[in-house]
């Protein structure tokens, strides 16, 4: 008896698996001298834009930067918010808050200008600062609040226009103060700073790292000189402060 012829099966093709294609082109460094001399000026001064924005801080900011123990005598002090944990200040803005009830009570200032963020209800920088500030013998009446304070730019502005200040001593931690004094400045506050020590944790580090990047921002806020986000009419809260002292 014959065995049935079995159809033959067909081998199944392997299709090779398309590789994706390049999304930009292999970069080739140019082949001629006159090419290769053109992209290292072009590397050399994209190295210069980049240390730009730095060396207009320190040229800016000169000798500027003091201690809590040699800072001159100043009517007022801003201090900077840094961020709230769980409605009270972050370790960073309590240092800088330190520092000022420090000068306080050295009679080095006499009204404090606490400025930061209160965009949300839920969200009050200005109200947290002046709390500690009252709990550590600064009396609320010597204690301004700027609640527009959103960010560096806009809180010199304020200090300037708002609230009428022509000299302050700032406060922020060591990797801000060069970039507040210099930003205040421009905004017409003659201004020493004092950089309150921190310690070197991760939030010291990004601090460090953002601020690379947050001085050419600081470099277009001089030159272009934009409008903080929220203006407003003056407030005499300042000048009220400092009549109050006699």
């Amino acid at each position: 008896m014959r065995r049935p012829k079995l159809p033959k099966l067909s081998r199944p093709r392997l299709s090779r698996p398309r590789l994706p294609r390049r999304l930009l082109p292999r970069p080739r460094l140019p082949r001629t001298r006159t090419g290769q001399r053109r992209a290292v000026q072009a590397g050399m001064a994209a190295c210069v834009l980049a240390l730009l924005p730095a060396t207009w801080m320190y040229t800016v900011t000169g000798d500027r930067l003091r201690t809590t123990a040699d800072v001159p005598r100043t009517e007022v002090a801003v201090v900077f918010g840094a961020g709230l944990w769980r409605g009270e200040p972050s370790p960073y803005l309590a240092h800088r808050l330190d520092a000022a009830a420090a000068l306080y009570r050295a009679d080095r200032i006499e009204v404090v200008l606490v400025t930061g963020d209160n965009s949300r209800e839920d969200y009050d920088e200005p109200d947290a600062m002046r709390a500690y500030l009252t709990e550590r013998g600064v009396p609320d009446g010597r204690i301004v609040s700027d609640y527009a304070g959103f960010d560096t730019w806009d809180s010199c502005v304020r200090a300037k226009k708002i609230f009428g200040v022509d000299e302050a001593v700032l406060i922020s931690q060591g990797f801000h103060i060069r970039r507040a004094v210099a930003l205040c400045q421009e905004a017409g506050v003659s201004s020493y700073g004092v950089g309150v020590d921190a310690v070197h944790d991760a939030t010291w580090y990004y601090g460090g790292a953002r601020e690379v990047f947050a001085a050419g921002k600081a470099l277009l806020d001089a030159v272009f000189e934009p409008d903080p986000r929220f203006l407003g009419p003056r407030e005499p809260g300042v000048e009220r402060a400092l009549a109050a002292t006699g």
